[in-house]
């Protein structure tokens, strides 16, 4: 039997990487080297990445219709070519905020008075140009997952589908374990404009071979009979065959909404995915901010890459339990992702400490964040799998896009209430007090009890409205 359904895997994990690469610019970037120039504050950055978040909810609740209907190898193209044009177009920012309003060098905006009219100015249309490209990085980032989870639906049985998509998912780990090592140095030596163009560069290398390497199944030159056949086992166990007629026929938009596992994904996305894009935008600044590691020194970028190292290594399990509990146990394949996710569901609980410990060393909150990460994204895994057990193959983007959408919501508010507390917790110093601790250290202590919460409450909500695995019959 070949194993090409593992290189297209691999393909996946790549464009998944890029992916997050291209998001985590910006946060790497932002508070040492974009903000000195163009005068922002917490609030000014949590508005650039709240809309960013509300944009990609939008784009994402038609990015899975239109990876459905496009097709796969067309529609990741599209996606791709647009999130790399809109991450390159954000070298542009400086030179048009210059020019637009008058000044002949950086170091002419650097020198304006903070808090004057002029600084003003100047942050409030930086801020407006940062958000125009960051609307067209998020339309063309929101079909990556709609498109992935429908590739891995298109080459894997359902046992193998969560451990296909936390490989894949890793990217997510990987781009963030590689952006504290190269982003602020790419911005040191050649300016924060060049590390947007040469990381934005890469999807279009990635391009380049998923137009050679991907088509389905049933016509790709790499794919023998034998993998065809284990490819698709689940219609050939008996009484679960389904026709390609009924496995091509999608369910209409509005239809999805009616179904308790649509809202059952959605409500899986909406209360956790915030807590994730929370810790990818936000830690660098918070390493920043309460133990003065920049992204630039040696100090931030090892504790940046320790957290998302452990991130790495341990969300991969996240594939393996499932295919466990199936293979081992004999559970039906939603059974054993619920039973996962919920073990899962607890390490996140652990951010509950990162700040108590934080007062004897970064690095307890880098190890904590860390674990609470690689919960995330074990979840996550099986949160999108869950999808493919119960809907056709024919709808599996657009529900993808739906539950996207519901988890950009939640991201977009997490990220403002974010950058509005710590504004106000760090203007009221010792009057902000919360978990016993004072000022901004204290704002972070809120959103931190927050996110350890989030994963049980969704599970119980997810286990209330499917209880056991029920397919969807068009």
């Amino acid at each position: 039997m070949t194993n090409w359904r593992w290189w297209l895997c691999m393909l996946l994990f790549v464009a998944t990487t890029v992916n997050y690469l291209d998001r985590q610019v910006l946060s790497l970037t932002w508070k040492d080297f974009i903000a000195p120039q163009f005068h922002w504050d917490d609030n000014d950055y949590s508005n650039i990445t709240s809309v960013f978040t509300i944009l990609y909810a939008v784009f994402c609740l038609f990015a899975g219709k239109f990876i459905d209907w496009m097709g796969t190898k067309k529609g990741y193209i599209v996606a791709i070519v647009v999130w790399s044009v809109g991450a390159c177009m954000h070298a542009a920012c400086g030179w048009l905020t210059m020019h637009i309003e008058g000044y002949d060098n950086v170091e002419a905006l650097k020198a304006l008075e903070k808090g004057s009219a002029a600084a003003t100015a100047v942050a409030t249309l930086s801020v407006y140009l940062f958000l125009a490209c960051r609307a067209v990085l998020a339309l063309g980032e929101s079909g990556n997952f709609p498109a992935a989870i429908k590739v891995t639906a298109e080459y894997f049985p359902k046992k193998d589908r969560a451990l296909a998509t936390s490989i894949f998912n890793a990217g997510a780990s990987v781009g963030a374990l590689v952006a504290p090592l190269t982003i602020p140095t790419l911005a040191e030596q050649y300016g924060w404009e060049m590390s947007f163009v040469i990381i934005g560069a890469l999807g279009f290398v990635w391009v380049f071979f998923w137009v050679f390497m991907y088509d389905k199944p049933e016509n790709s030159k790499h794919v023998n009979q034998a993998e065809r056949e284990y490819i698709q086992m689940d219609s050939q166990q008996p009484g679960k065959a389904k026709s390609a007629e009924t496995e091509a026929q999608t369910i209409p938009f509005l239809k999805c909404l009616t179904y308790k596992q649509t809202w059952s994904f959605i409500a899986g996305k909406f209360f956790t995915d915030g807590v994730w894009w929370f810790f990818l935008f936000w830690t660098p600044a918070y390493f920043s901010d309460q133990f003065g590691y920049t992204s630039s020194s040696g100090m931030g970028q090892i504790l940046i890459f320790t957290l998302y190292l452990i991130v790495t290594a341990v969300s991969i399990l996240g594939g393996y339990l499932p295919k466990y509990f199936v293979e081992k146990k004999g559970m039906e394949p939603y059974q054993g992702r619920m039973k996962a996710m919920l073990m899962f569901a607890f390490m996140p609980v652990f951010a509950l400490f990162a700040q108590p410990l934080g007062s004897y060393s970064a690095w307890w909150p880098a190890i904590i964040i860390g674990f609470a990460c690689a919960g995330h994204q074990a979840w996550s895994a099986n949160l999108f799998s869950t999808i493919g057990d119960m809907f056709p193959k024919s709808t599996v983007a657009t529900i993808t896009g739906i539950g996207t959408m519901a988890g950009g919501v939640s991201s977009m508010l997490i990220q403002k209430s974010a950058g509005l507390l710590f504004t106000y917790s760090e203007a009221q110093g010792d009057a902000f007090v919360f978990g016993g601790l004072t000022g901004k250290p204290a704002g972070y202590m809120v959103i931190f009890c927050g996110c350890a919460m989030s994963y049980l409450l969704a599970w119980t909500i997810m286990k209330t409205l499917v209880p056991k695995q029920k397919t969807i019959d068009i």
